[in-house]
């Protein structure tokens, strides 16, 4: 088990920072190069650059009443959630279908459904 972990690319895990511009104020966010790679997809999807996306997250996050103290954790769950509604079928693996384009209401009850099944 542990040698897919063990022996994968260590680029993956190592960390690298990026600034971006967040209401006229620069911001360096930190996160390992996996999740980099997770939310460049992500971005990509709705024609966005990630640091447009991060953008569009954090004001979204403001907007829906969310503290924003850990924005770096807020971000690593955005990429693991979003692999994670992959591997269940919630939203396509397709990066042409837009993120923008998903009925972002009916994904979140079946998730729940998901959910309140197993448990």
């Amino acid at each position: 088990m542990c040698k897919l972990f063990i022996q994968a690319d260590s680029q993956l895990w190592q960390s690298s920072t990026r600034s971006l511009r967040i209401d006229g104020m620069v911001t360096s966010i930190r996160l390992e190069n996996s999740f980099w790679g997770i939310l460049e997809e992500i971005a990509k999807r709705d024609d966005l650059l990630v640091p447009q996306m991060i953008t569009r997250l954090y004001h979204e996050s403001i907007d829906a009443g969310h503290d924003m103290g850990n924005f770096t954790s807020f971000l690593r769950v955005c990429a693991l959630r979003y692999l994670s509604l992959q591997a269940n079928g919630q939203i396509s693996s397709d990066i042409n279908t837009s993120i923008n384009t998903l009925n972002a209401d009916e994904i979140l009850l079946n998730e729940k459904a998901i959910h309140q099944a197993k448990h």
